[in-house]
């Protein structure tokens, strides 16, 4: 195996683990939280922060790291413009993710039970988790255009 395939491979897995778990968080995970009442929602908060950042973060890194080789030598089938999307995809997920999931998460350790910041936390999800899917699609299609 090439290492541009090694990368392929690795962006389409990390992408595609990443829009499962974004799916998963959308519908199960976030509208949870305005369940968790009473003193220990705080805590819940934090914990799930240390813990969500242990699954999420090396699949991250690993798009992240594998979406920006391929912007910087696309190989051929592929072309400058869909590498520079999916660069720019994974671009704007890090961006929400740091500029209003992150805060919203701060708010919600600190305050505990909030359901507003929680209705928030879902709708701004919302947007990451199209960006992720069309994301996951990219990288698929990237694979596959290669593989031929």
């Amino acid at each position: 195996m090439t290492t541009l395939e090694i990368v392929l491979v690795a962006q389409a897995v990390a992408s595609g683990m990443m829009a499962g778990i974004i799916w998963f968080v959308q519908v199960v995970h976030y509208p949870l939280f305005a369940a968790v009442t009473g003193p220990a929602a705080a805590d819940y908060a934090r914990a799930n922060q240390a813990r969500t950042s242990l699954v999420v973060l090396p699949p991250m890194l690993v798009e992240a790291v594998a979406a920006a080789w391929i912007a910087v030598s696309p190989p051929g089938g592929i072309g400058r413009g869909p590498a520079v999307a999916g660069l720019a995809l994974v671009a704007l997920v890090w961006l929400s993710t740091l500029a209003v999931q992150m805060p919203l998460h701060a708010r919600l350790a600190r305050e505990g039970h909030a359901p507003g910041v929680v209705a928030a936390l879902v709708r701004s999800n919302w947007p990451r988790t199209i960006l992720w899917t069309a994301r996951a699609i990219l990288a698929a299609w990237m694979l596959a255009a290669v593989s031929r």
